[in-house]
């Protein structure tokens, strides 16, 4: 049994639920979750002041499965996650 921990963008995930769920994976924890990395922040304005947001918004999944699962569980993630553009995200296992 292994422990799969994706990190995605939470635009992104209607499309990887549907992915994991064409791959019989039903059954996993969804977290919101905040982070930094390759991707770097953003600039933001509020009353004339510029902020610089250095955490960005992630959707953290956690999926257990058996050894027989794992790989078309990490196949269904990086189909529906993957844009390629820096920050789609991580997969741990």
């Amino acid at each position: 049994m292994k422990l799969i921990v994706a990190m995605i963008k939470p635009h992104n995930l209607p499309s990887t639920k549907k992915a994991l769920f064409d791959a019989d994976v039903k059954k996993m924890t969804v977290t919101n979750v905040v982070g930094a990395g390759q991707q770097g922040g953003y600039s933001e304005t509020y009353r004339g002041a510029v902020h610089e947001v250095n955490l960005i918004k992630k959707v953290r999944l956690e999926i257990a499965v058996n050894d027989e699962f794992v790989e078309k569980t990490i196949k269904a993630i990086i189909k529906g996650a993957k844009t390629g553009r820096i920050g789609d995200g991580k997969i741990f296992v």
